[in-house]
């Protein structure tokens, strides 16, 4: 059995979900009053529970089709974010120019795709591993370029040709995050005739 699929949570039931980033943070009050703090990870790990997805008996029946095919928490898989889902700031078309991926040397041809959170020193890079298949659009020194390939199974982008030293390698994309059920037991509940729900469906985030 495979610990990662390929195929995505059920939309319609994704776009009703709550959730978002989590950060694990070791906090140590000294005696004068003063703390020192540690971050236990370096990337955040996000949660979600789409239980409030789930609006019909046709979504229930996705989302245990979904479970059952996953085997529980075994298998790993696509999630749309409903919020955070493409590199573009909040409200704008995704671009080649959104995210930097890094400098040409002439030598080097493949780049991770990230997403940027902040500006300065205390900006946060966020790698992406999972893009949507055809919405990659790269540039080099500025200008669109197609020569390249994209792997959508772990967003290495790797380029035709290496770009001169300095040359800015940027990306544009959409993406999904790769998570697996927090939970054992899908509790269906089916209220009336046509109407029902699963009061919880925890999903986290996981490192494919």
């Amino acid at each position: 059995m495979q610990a990662f699929s390929e195929e995505r949570f059920p939309l319609s039931v994704a776009f009703g979900t709550s959730g978002g980033p989590e950060r694990l943070t070791e906090v140590v009050r000294l005696s004068t009053g003063h703390e020192t703090r540690n971050q236990r990870h370096r990337h955040s790990a996000r949660r979600y529970d789409a239980g409030s997805g789930v609006r019909s008996v046709k979504d229930l029946a996705a989302v245990l089709d979904f479970f059952e095919a996953r085997r529980g928490r075994l298998v790993a898989f696509r999630f749309r974010d409903p919020l955070d889902r493409h590199s573009a700031a909040h409200g704008q078309a995704v671009s080649p120019f959104d995210q930097v991926l890094g400098e040409g040397d002439w030598e080097k041809r493949v780049f991770q795709l990230v997403k940027r959170y902040g500006a300065g020193v205390d900006g946060y890079e966020r790698p992406i591993a999972k893009p949507v298949a055809g919405t990659v659009r790269v540039a080099v020194g500025g200008e669109e370029t197609t020569g390249f390939a994209v792997d959508a199974t772990s967003g290495l982008v790797t380029l035709n040709e290496a770009p001169a030293a300095g040359e800015a390698v940027t990306a544009g994309f959409e993406f999904d995050v790769p998570v697996r059920f927090d939970i054992e037991h899908l509790a269906v509940n089916i209220a009336a005739f046509e109407a029902g729900d699963i009061p919880t469906i925890p999903l986290v985030e996981v490192r494919p």
